[in-house]
């Protein structure tokens, strides 16, 4: 049967790429190249392509949980006759540590099962099927070892028990008693690349990557409200690292659906610029500024000269531009839900809120940029010059619609943003003349918006100019300083998506979308709490935190009718939300908002 649902999965990462495995203990999704590398384990997109199980033979309860500051996953299983573990983690270097885990990553999957009480039998399932599921390999017993090559991949499998190859599968059966314990290593190598794939003792894998992810947790002492849920986010956000270039990707997977048996199915294991600057407040809100720092560098390494030509607004983990989008045809989808797609035709759309995301985040970051180099100076101008030239455009928006662009108000907001930050930036990034210019422009799209994205019979702002439509990314406002929180129209806004697009504390996005968008929740709790509104703030913000799985792990969206988690998983935007919204909490505790108060400059300073 096809793997179960979205949130019954866990979330292993190695700095590379990612696993997900399921509470019945396979491992469904697993591309040990890179995260958007084709996928060895696919069983979350089609049962015949590929999955690696382990689990008790007959009836089990399952518990479990990552080990303490760590996305090191252990999975207790009680059945009748005793209990037994089965702790799973993709390698790190050999002693990695701190700021450094995840660089060399040997392409690993490390599985140890112990017994705890009793006798459990067990039994594995190792199922490869390599591009997507596309190619099932020879399965070769070699000594200790199962061996499978196909196409551009190899995988070798060892372990501590005898396993026999079967047509396309490897399977076992072993009884597993108190204190006794059974490792299997799962290595990966190119076919054509070097010698064979690496299978150290699956003991000491699990080991250095318990060691690995504890020193670098013991290196962020957040302080502030929500302690453990920000430590975990940020661990997620971490785990969701490309740590050779420093790309946060969006998500792990590809196509899980927005709506089941939707074709809403998109490839999200790309990084795009608009998650850049939230990405960099909440690694900094999580005492990240190392991985900040990193952030910073890698946009700017990867947008390089833009010149007159329009920003991109999304790229691959190592900076690849063609994102080019194609159809796995060959795949059911998750819960029949198609198409499956490879790549993401959304980095052809003209975004320009990403003007605002870059400029914002190097003004979080502008003592990091003291002195500025050349290289980001240029940068920095070029985007405030599109800004003053490309606001009158209708564009795609946030969300990426695929239908007709229009005048997002998001898109003029960060249009607006980026102005500002320039004008703030002043003679560092450009001349007077540049500056003057910056800020007649800043002030044309402050009135047009104010004027154009305001509803009067709907009484808010709306999500395009002259429009009736409700679109929650209005939010955005106050939280980049635009209004404040406690403007008189910006109340009534929150007010009026309260009422119209919250549904248990789950905003969607505008009317008719099918789920609550997380981090859609989490901005309105900030925007609360900017708002001096504190009791309102905490309890949805609360509410919201509490619908992550029982790892602490969010997908895109959740389904207010059913608390189903719906979209790609786990998905950084939801965990970049909550690590926000518990600063701003954590802020107007520290310092309560006065009436009308809203963006507070030293809180994003």
């Amino acid at each position: 049967m096809q793997s179960g649902r979205i949130s019954e999965h866990g979330f292993l990462a190695d700095g590379r790429s990612a696993a997900l495995v399921d509470r019945n203990g396979s491992v469904n999704w697993w591309c040990p190249e890179r995260f958007d590398a084709p996928s060895v384990f696919g069983r979350l997109l089609d049962d015949d392509a590929g999955h690696w199980s382990i689990q008790p033979v007959g009836e089990f309860r399952v518990d479990r949980s990552y080990l303490d500051d760590s996305l090191v996953l252990r999975t207790v299983f009680t059945t009748p006759g005793g209990s037994v573990s089965v702790t799973d983690a993709l390698a790190l270097g050999p002693d990695e540590r701190g700021h450094e885990i995840g660089r060399r990553s040997p392409g690993i999957l490390a599985r140890v099962v112990e017994g705890i009480s009793g006798e459990v039998p067990m039994r594995l399932c190792y199922r490869p099927r390599f591009e997507y599921g596309r190619v099932t390999a020879y399965l070769v017993g070699r000594g200790d070892a199962v061996e499978a090559t196909a196409g551009a991949a190899r995988l070798r499998l060892c372990g501590d028990t005898p396993v026999s190859c079967g047509d396309g599968e490897a399977t076992s059966r072993f009884t597993v008693r108190a204190g006794e314990r059974v490792g299997f290593t799962l290595g990966y190598a190119p076919t054509y690349d070097g010698g064979p794939p690496a299978t150290p003792d699956a003991a000491g894998v699990v080991a250095n990557a318990l060691a690995g992810w504890r020193s670098w947790a013991g290196l962020h002492d957040y302080q502030g409200r929500y302690r453990d849920q920000v430590r975990r986010s940020a661990m997620v956000v971490q785990g969701m690292t490309y740590q050779p270039s420093g790309a946060v990707v969006a998500a792990a997977t590809t196509s899980l659906p927005e709506q089941l048996g939707g074709d809403r199915n998109y490839d999200y294991r790309f990084v795009w610029v608009r998650d850049f600057s939230l990405t960099l407040q909440a690694l900094w809100r999580a005492a990240c500024p190392d991985e900040a720092n990193r952030q910073f560098a890698w946009v700017a390494r990867a947008m390089g000269m833009i010149g007159d030509r329009p920003a991109p607004i999304m790229y691959g983990v190592q900076g690849e531009r063609d994102l080019t989008e194609h159809r796995l045809d060959h795949l059911a989808g998750y819960a029949g839900s198609r198409p499956v797609l490879v790549g993401n035709d959304a980095w052809r759309q003209r975004q320009t809120d990403v003007l605002g995301e870059v400029l914002d985040a190097a003004w979080l970051m502008r003592h990091y940029l003291d002195p500025m180099v050349p290289e980001v100076r240029d940068l920095l101008r070029a985007l405030a010059n599109q800004a003053a030239e490309v606001w009158r455009l209708p564009d795609a928006g946030m969300w990426e619609a695929r239908d007709a662009d229009r005048h997002y108000l998001s898109s003029k907001v960060q249009c607006w943003t980026a102005l500002d930050r320039a004008v703030r930036f002043g003679a560092r990034i450009g001349d007077p003349a540049d500056v003057a210019r910056w800020a007649a422009a800043r002030d044309e799209v402050r009135g047009a918006v104010l004027r154009r994205g305001w509803n009067e019979g709907l009484g808010a702002y709306t999500g395009a100019f002259d429009s009736a439509e409700l679109d929650a990314s209005v939010l955005l406002m106050p939280l980049v300083g635009f209004l404040p929180a406690g403007d008189e129209r910006m109340r009534a806004t929150m007010a009026v998506i309260q009422r119209r697009l919250c549904a248990d504390g789950l905003v969607r996005r505008w009317d008719g979308d099918p789920a609550g968008f997380v981090i859609c929740s989490f901005w309105l709790a900030g925007c609360l709490a900017l708002a001096g509104e504190a009791g309102p703030a905490t309890d949805l913000f609360e509410r919201v935190a509490a619908r992550t799985n029982d790892l602490g792990l969010f997908a895109e969206q959740i389904d207010p009718a059913t608390g189903e988690q719906l979209g790609n998983f786990p998905q950084a935007f939801s965990h970049i939300g909550l690590i926000n919204a518990a600063g701003h909490l954590t802020e107007a505790e520290e310092q309560p908002a006065p009436t009308g108060a809203g963006h507070r400059e030293g809180a994003r300073g």
